[in-house]
């Protein structure tokens, strides 16, 4: 198997070879924040890429978010672009050695890109950067879990085996509102930590 490392994704992002980019915030995501009111939030987003939902919510007013990316290029295509995104909110570092604090976690395309054998030290690292109470919200693919990624599928009962230990499911539905390629294809969820 690839190892999916920092030089892997440092080169799909310098050969733009980031076809589950849509180069724009997905619906689903744009319609959660537009609900969100407490502005001081801690948010984090892990692996984002491009981090088209980070900069949405820095438009809005979500002044404390931080950015995660195994990718310095990433990174800086979110700098060239939000020109006036803390740089100390922008983190080049592996998400599993990162440590912080947060109310909120956004998933968009972070899941999916790992490794599966990792998805259970995912759900574990994301309890534990979250404040009590806090929130992990976003997107899962809903589609048949082989070798052939990332990115990778799954199933809503699969998801749960390594969430449950963790987390209060609050939602974990089929999405309604997915762009045209992921309709019937996404799950929407938001997950309380206990």
């Amino acid at each position: 198997m690839t190892p999916f490392d920092q030089s892997y994704w440092d080169n799909r992002y310098k050969e733009g070879s980031t076809g589950w980019d849509i180069g724009t915030i997905s619906t689903p995501l744009k319609e959660y924040f537009n609900q969100l009111k407490d502005t001081s939030l801690k948010i984090l987003i892990p692996g984002g890429g491009n981090a088209y939902e980070a900069e949405y919510l820095y438009k809005k007013g979500f002044k404390n978010v931080t950015i995660v990316d195994i990718s310095e290029t990433a990174l800086n295509n979110v700098q060239k672009r939000v020109t006036d995104f803390p740089k100390s909110q922008l983190i080049h570092q592996d998400f599993f050695e990162f440590e912080g604090s947060f109310d909120l976690i956004i998933e968009q395309t972070f899941f999916c890109a790992l490794d599966p054998s990792l998805r259970k030290e995912y759900a574990k690292k994301m309890h534990a950067l979250l404040n009590p109470n806090g929130k992990i919200v976003g997107l899962l693919f809903d589609f048949p879990l082989t070798s052939d990624g990332p990115p990778f599928g799954g199933s809503k009962e699969e998801y749960l085996t390594y969430f449950k230990p963790y987390f209060n499911i609050k939602i974990l539905e089929r999405c309604y509102n997915s762009i045209l390629p992921r309709a019937g294809r996404e799950l929407f969820f938001k997950f309380q930590k206990y």
